[in-house]
């Protein structure tokens, strides 16, 4: 029996397995993370969204492949034990998660199998016309969609819906944002039911921890990210406090070896009244936290926020140079940036910088600038990306529109690692591309970080053990990157036969 808008109705469940897919080794882009690509550390993002349906159908299971190492074969052999089957897909994955749906199909041809994801709700009529073998496509929030199709609903009344009928795609209306979120399960039961906290891992958070959301959409207009603009919306819908709080007690008692709850809000800051409620509100649970802010973050916030327990904070500082930052509509300032820095050092905040080179108006000079201002900042942690135009966004528009698109495939080839794809007429890709590992190791092997990292090893052997592993896998990355890079290169220069 289910109440389901003010009307109670019975409606037979369909089995329905809700998958993350087999993707690259190590690749670090699934259906809770932000970052397409196999990255310079190994870490693995719970499967946020698709645990929200899960928790609306009874008959769910979700399947998180990556971090089990789980191949096509392998899940394709679960198919018989479903009626239907939601993939979640991204731009880079797209290929391999329609060869799995494939599989899928072939071990039960009667599954009905659709995706899920950013790429596919700003791409409907594109997916579907390019895999045939994929049914239907639910765009943009699809906690509800999802829970229809297992309700064997008519496939014309599923708002947000994209799906073949005689032979022709049709898209059903949009589906407004969920308003309501207090009304959605809490992810952290199916978690216990059907994941391993110890399968997640981000190399910043302490291990193990869990992941929730406490919110949805961003009201900042960044012109790169990818979830506001075609997933979540540019609007700040929050759960309530008192939400929130039930589900972090309920993960401290589901999981009690957590070390650390992370909230991965697209702007956790981005309502300060609400943040500082929540913060206060988390206090008496003794947990520690972490989450996202912006540089823009008042003290007075701040303060609440390590009050309530909170640890560290994830901050986009994205560039070291102001007309940069205004081209992406960042919202913020250098002096901004340094601000909060230096408040976050007086409230003992740890701080993960994250940062971008290859965006819009980038230059040689203005990379070296990042490169500076990361390290005058001297935040605990950095991560360096390659700016990277979705379809979708703003930042994809203004560079087809102006020719500075050199490829499509954001990844390269099957190991998933991420290629620069913007060529600027005064900053090739190459340039942006080799511009990563020197931005790492002109911050990273800075005496001054490397004595305080050294000095945090000695005092603590918990750090000395993450820290240790964090470094084998960040430079066994970047050798392998080099490796691919090279033989790419050397390929591209041999003459063809034939």
């Amino acid at each position: 029996m289910l109440y389901f808008q003010n009307f109670m109705v019975t409606y037979p469940m369909k089995r329905t397995l809700l998958l993350n897919p087999p993707s690259f080794q190590d690749f670090d882009g699934g259906a809770g993370s932000r970052y397409q690509a196999t990255r310079e550390v190994i870490s693995f993002w719970y499967p946020t969204w698709l645990c929200y349906p899960a928790g609306l159908i009874s008959e769910s299971k979700v399947v998180d492949a990556p971090p089990q190492n789980l191949t096509i074969d392998q899940v394709a052999a679960m198919a018989k034990n479903f009626d239907l089957a939601v993939l979640f897909t991204t731009n880079p994955s797209f290929p391999l998660d329609v060869a799995t749906i494939q599989r899928l199909k072939e071990e039960n041809p009667h599954l009905m199998a659709g995706l899920v994801g950013p790429q596919v709700s700003i791409l409907p009529e594109e997916s579907l016309a390019a895999a045939p073998q994929v049914d239907f496509v639910a765009r943009r929030e699809f906690d509800y969609t999802i829970l229809e199709l297992a309700q064997d609903r008519a496939l014309p009344d599923i708002l947000g819906l994209s799906y073949r009928r005689n032979g022709r795609i049709r898209h059903n209306e949009d589906r407004p944002y969920i308003e309501d979120l207090d009304a959605l399960p809490f992810v952290v039961d199916i978690y216990h039911r059907d994941l391993k906290v110890e399968h997640y891992n981000i190399p910043y958070l302490r291990y193990p921890y869990v992941s929730i959301y406490t919110g949805r959409g961003c009201p900042h207009h960044c012109v790169y990210c990818l979830w506001p603009q075609t997933f979540t919306g540019r609007r700040y819908r929050v759960r309530s406090v008192a939400n929130v709080a039930a589900e972090v007690r309920r993960a401290l008692q589901l999981f009690p070896q957590t070390e650390e709850i992370f909230f991965d809000d697209d702007t956790f800051t981005a309502n300060a009244q609400r943040a500082q409620e929540l913060s206060r509100a988390l206090a008496p649970l003794n947990c520690t936290w972490s989450a996202t802010a912006r540089v823009n973050t008042s003290y007075e916030t701040l303060k609440a926020m390590k009050d309530g327990g909170l640890r560290l904070v994830v901050v986009g500082f994205e560039t070291g140079d102001d007309q940069v930052l205004k081209n992406i509509k960042k919202g913020a300032t250098l002096e901004l940036g340094r601000r909060f820095m230096k408040w976050c050092r007086e409230l003992g905040i740890q701080v993960h910088g994250t940062f971008m080179v290859g965006l819009p108006g980038e230059t040689q000079e203005s990379i070296k600038a990042s490169m500076r201002f990361a390290c005058e900042l001297d935040p605990d942690t950095i991560q360096v990306s390659l700016a990277t135009p979705y379809p979708g966004t703003e930042f994809y528009d203004y560079c087809r529109e102006r020719g500075y698109l050199q490829d499509h495939e954001l990844v390269q080839g099957m190991t998933g690692y991420q290629q620069c794809v913007v060529d600027y007429p005064a900053l090739a890709a190459a340039d942006i591309f080799q511009a990563v590992p020197r931005f790492y190791r002109r911050f990273y092997l800075r005496p001054q970080f490397m004595a305080r990292v050294l000095k945090v090893m000695l005092r603590d052997p918990a750090e000395r053990r993450r820290l240790l592993k964090e470094g084998r896998e960040f430079f066994s990355f970047y050798f392998k990157r080099s490796q691919c890079t090279q033989e790419g290169a050397q390929t591209a220069a041999s003459p063809s036969r034939g």
